[in-house]
């Protein structure tokens, strides 16, 4: 099989794509959860050869997948734990995915800047480590900077008390569009892909997990869809199908899963105008804190607080929201305060709880996911990060093989899979740090500028025809799916995507003829430049 996604992604009318769920028989797979994993394991599946259908209750990447650090990284403070396996896995991960999507994925160089004068020895060393354990696959090699190439790297870093620091390479990438490139590229492997398609219950016969009963939520129209193999991949909310998979066998299911809070705020560029992200890898609590540049603009983050329950817009804790600002302050010549904020968003990383006692810290909890089959044969994948969406995808298939669920078929098809809009190899990509454009489509960018409206600039980047393609080829039914989604201006300028809203919902309107939700939107937009009190 090619390495290359060779078939162009077919549009995505959703009366189609609800025909077609509506035909009955049975799937080899169902997955439900449109998020990194799910998208992963419906790639990985339909690659092989399997016929897979997935359900999202919500927009494809709606809730964590779209809220990461936006980092492609081996992990180096999972290094500091000492969990090699995790970090090496990572690392070789990292490599494929820059590889398969270049135009969504890209190196990216990392400075700790360092005021102590152990510091930077310790550290340095640290990474010559990491830069061992990617081997072949390193990005870079680790550097020792003076403080001239410090301030070189980072203009915008305190001066006094710099010592000099340390030079390191990762990635950055696109997780938004990623995700929906997923979701494209297994749709041309023949899946079927379903957002705002609710799974509400599970189908039983004689013990075993025979299939599922979705809800199209714009029509409320209900239907059951039979499968061979489940796969629960909904990330922070694996537990409550466990539930009920449980109780239709007169079980009770113990959680899995430890949610962890990550805010993230985004401000203007000018507060750090550098190609260099800024990593503090170990602040007043311990924490790790990010400055990264994205598409014009700069992230700072995270945190890492635990949270009981589970909305699907969690908004940060004014202690967190604090802590981002004091400890930027301490690093940058200008500190950012709460007015500077475009945006500020949160996401929920569903850690795996681990055994014994489950109240300790979710920073210490091991990132690595599990991959657990119920009685009835349901499988549930949670816990991992972005970064590894690809192997939990083949463990994922592997658990399936292994509980004889699904016949084996060999993996390692989506190793070198390159997905939809890569260009080839050696090409020339635009980075990341540049400001959201159509060069976020890599090779289809020629089909988005064909489309009526190209000219037609609504601001931050979006045109007329990008709303037309979302429409068309990128399932999108409101205001939210592309401005926080397919154009990613909510994460990066709540205020401007709260302008721009009613043009995108009345180009939508026009092109789906349904309800662009734009009231909704708009109190969206408005929760992310409200500031915890």
């Amino acid at each position: 099989m090619s390495g290359a996604a060779t078939q162009r992604a077919a549009p995505t009318r959703r009366e189609d794509l609800l025909a077609r769920l509506a035909q009955g028989g049975t799937w080899d797979l169902v997955v439900v959860g449109g998020g990194a994993t799910g998208l992963g394991v419906a790639l990985d599946a339909a690659a092989r050869g399997f016929q897979v259908v997935l359900l999202e209750s919500h927009d494809f990447a709606k809730g964590t997948s779209s809220r990461a650090t936006k980092l492609v990284h081996g992990g180096v403070r999972y290094l500091a734990q000492g969990n090699v396996a995790l970090v090496r896995e990572a690392l070789h991960e990292r490599t494929r995915l820059l590889h398969n999507a270049p135009h969504l994925a890209q190196p990216l160089p990392f400075v700790m800047p360092s005021y102590k004068v152990w510091e930077k020895p310790f550290y340095g060393a640290g990474l010559k480590v990491y830069d061992a354990l990617a081997g072949s696959a390193g990005l870079g090699a680790t550097e020792f900077l003076s403080r001239r190439e410090t301030l070189d790297c980072l203009p915008t870093a305190r001066q006094d008390g710099l010592r000099g620091g340390v030079k390191y390479w990762d990635g950055q990438f696109d997780d938004a569009r990623l995700a929906l490139t997923l979701a494209r590229t297994a749709a041309t492997r023949g899946a079927l892909l379903v957002n705002y398609c609710e799974v509400t219950g599970l189908l039983h016969s004689e013990g075993k997990l025979i299939g599922v009963s979705c809800r199209d939520t714009e029509t409320g129209r209900e239907q059951t869809v039979r499968a061979r193999c489940v796969v629960n991949a909904t990330g922070v909310w694996v537990d409550q199908l466990r539930q009920q998979d449980a109780q239709a066998l007169g079980r009770s299911s113990r959680p899995m899963v430890a949610p962890s809070q990550g805010v993230h705020a985004v401000v203007d560029r000018e507060f750090l105008p550098a190609s260099h992200a800024l990593m503090v890898p170990k602040t007043a609590d311990g924490r790790v804190l990010f400055g990264v540049p994205w598409l014009g603009k700069l992230i700072l983050g995270t945190t890492d607080t635990p949270r009981g329950d589970l909305p699907r817009e969690p908004r940060p804790f004014r202690e967190e929201l604090d802590f981002i600002l004091s400890e930027a302050a301490r690093y940058l010549v200008r500190a950012p305060r709460r007015e500077d904020i475009r945006s500020l968003w949160v996401g929920l990383r569903p850690l795996v709880r681990p055994d014994g006692d489950e109240a300790e810290q979710t920073k210490a909890i091991s990132r690595e996911h599990t991959v657990l089959v119920s009685r009835s044969g349901m499988v549930t994948v949670t816990g991992g990060k972005w970064t590894t969406y690809r192997a939990m995808a083949e463990d994922v298939l592997e658990k399936c093989f292994s509980a004889g669920l699904l016949p084996r078929v060999a993996a390692g098809v989506t190793a070198d899979l390159r997905l939809v809009g890569a260009p080839p190899p050696g090409a020339t990509t635009t980075s990341l740090s540049a400001a959201p454009g159509v060069h976020l489509y890599g090779t289809e960018a020629g089909e988005v500028e064909s489309l009526p409206g190209a000219e037609r600039h609504l601001g931050g980047g979006l045109t007329a025809a990008m709303v037309r393609f979302a429409a068309r080829h990128e399932y999108a039914r409101t205001v939210e799916d592309v401005l926080a989604r397919r154009h990613l201006l909510l994460f990066l300028d709540a205020a401007q995507a709260a302008s721009l809203a009613a043009e995108v919902g009345a180009l939508l309107q026009e092109e789906t003829g349904t309800d662009p939700k734009l009231a909704e939107f708009r109190e969206l937009a408005a929760s992310y430049l409200r500031m915890p009190t």
